[in-house]
């Protein structure tokens, strides 16, 4: 969607903006799943653009088992809950991004627990990845028979039959590192 040039602004009102020219346009009749993938950013608000315009119900939080952005999802669910309280939206769980940490399937598996949602999949890390990116294509169309694919496509499903919407319940700071020392020991 763009946004400002760095250290000028928010994302938060480029992102409004594709939204507002994408409803003008129609794009989103007759539609059953649209997904945004915005930053995480916690500072602005940018990710709460689309849940505070009312263009979202479910959201999930990507998050590897690295603290700070285990503490940028914790944060995240934190605005999800204010959100929750106001309209209907939901959060219906944690996407682990795998970076080869120490337990981390396990870890993700307690934050989501804990805060009150589920770990809706685990995405290993793949050097395929980063090769798709390099030819400027997705995963699906680089490689689309490559085990990466397949995980891509249960996320999907996974996503699509999720019934597992709820109000997070955030954790203090210290609860969480406390969560992640146990995990990395």
């Amino acid at each position: 969607a763009g946004g400002p040039d760095p250290g000028v602004g928010c994302a938060g009102r480029g992102i409004i903006v594709a939204l507002e020219r994408l409803k003008a346009l129609h794009a989103f009749d007759d539609l059953d799943v649209v997904l945004y993938d915005v930053l995480g950013d916690v500072v602005c608000g940018g990710f709460a653009v689309p849940i505070r315009e009312g263009y979202a119900s479910e959201i999930y939080i990507v998050s590897s088992g690295e603290l700070m952005s285990l503490y940028a999802a914790n944060n995240i669910a934190k605005g999800v809950r204010r959100f929750a309280e106001r309209g209907a939206v939901k959060l219906g769980g944690i996407i682990g991004n795998g970076r080869d940490v120490l337990r981390e399937r396990e870890l993700l598996e307690a934050f989501a627990a804990r805060i009150g949602t589920q770990l809706i999949t685990y995405i290993p890390r793949s050097r395929a990845v980063h090769e798709a990116e390099i030819h400027r294509q997705t995963l699906i169309a680089y490689a689309p028979d490559s085990e990466q694919a397949q995980h891509y496509t249960a996320l999907a499903q996974a996503i699509d039959t999720n019934e597992m919407l709820t109000v997070p319940t955030p954790m203090e700071f210290e609860e969480l590192e406390d969560l992640v020392e146990h995990y990395g020991d």
